[in-house]
């Protein structure tokens, strides 16, 4: 399912970061160029970050097109989590320099496109374009949460990435919410609401 010699360009689409309680929610959209096969594509969650890094910067250097784009805090609150997601997508497929013929997402849910589309329930593991898409995305927001632990050095953002693991919920307990936290996701959405009660 990669472009063919028909010269058709198949973009695959995923995100990262739909699940933390804080940052943005990013979206990748990649063009594969067959002429320059990438080795080693595969869902991002199970590759180390140093791969997935090393990956990022060959798909960068090797695709035919590609675009990283991302849906607000203050969006994820607004519309709710899938469509913002939803939205982050469509904006990374605006983004290509090259227009798709056919977009492939990761996921069972379609953002809205202007070219025929199809998800694929775990295509981050099936379509290269898809795993490549994966990586670009994952790789940005890490990038953002390494950044947030430098501007906010009581949250180990670096370590949890805004997940919400056991420590990221005792640094909110203790320091309280910042503005990059998502205020409609559990448990800190009936924090606030006990809070303002």
């Amino acid at each position: 399912m990669q472009p063919n010699d028909s010269g058709r360009l198949i973009a695959g689409v995923d995100e990262a970061g739909r699940g933390p309680l804080a940052g943005p929610v990013f979206a990748a959209a990649v063009i594969l160029d067959p002429q320059k096969p990438i080795l080693g594509l595969a869902d991002s969650k199970t590759l180390s970050a140093s791969k997935r890094e090393s990956l990022a910067a060959l798909v960068k250097q090797k695709a035919l097109s590609w675009f990283i784009a991302s849906a607000s805090v203050e969006e994820i609150d607004a519309l709710n989590i899938l469509q913002a997601t939803l939205l982050a997508m469509q904006r990374a497929v605006d983004g290509l320099s090259l227009q798709p013929n056919e977009v492939l997402v990761d996921g069972n849910r379609l953002p809205k496109l202007t070219m025929p589309a199809q998800a694929i329930v775990k295509g981050d593991s099936k379509i290269q374009a898809i795993s490549a898409a994966s990586i670009l995305a994952k790789v940005e927001r890490d990038k953002l949460m390494d950044s947030y632990h430098q501007l906010y050095p009581d949250y180990a953002f670096h370590q949890h990435k805004g997940y919400g693991t056991a420590q990221h919920l005792a640094e909110i307990q203790q320091s309280g919410f910042l503005d990059i936290h998502r205020k409609t996701f559990n448990p800190l959405k009936t924090w606030l609401l006990q809070a303002n009660a």
